[in-house]
């Protein structure tokens, strides 16, 4: 544990984009599958839940959380399987 002040506060900070990023990233694998899984049995919501992934998918792009090329392989998928 550090012992100078400024130390201290990026540890603290550090820790919370941590737990702030790991519920992002979380949130978005879970819409993700339910896109996933809405697609495959074919459900009326499906369009739905596939624009919530991708959206979810951009923000995460967005903040860094994955890779603009990961986001981009991801939702070119999940549309492969829409149609």
């Amino acid at each position: 544990m550090p012992n100078i002040k400024s130390a201290i506060k990026r540890v603290k900070q550090g820790a919370e984009r941590n737990e702030r990023n790991a519920h992002a990233k979380a949130t978005m694998r879970t819409a993700v599958r339910k896109a996933e899984v809405a697609l495959e049995n074919k459900d009326e919501n499906a369009k739905e839940l596939l624009s919530q992934a991708v959206k979810l998918i951009d923000t995460a792009a967005g903040k860094g959380l994955i890779h603009k090329n990961n986001a981009s392989r991801q939702k070119a998928r999940l549309t492969k399987k829409a149609l």
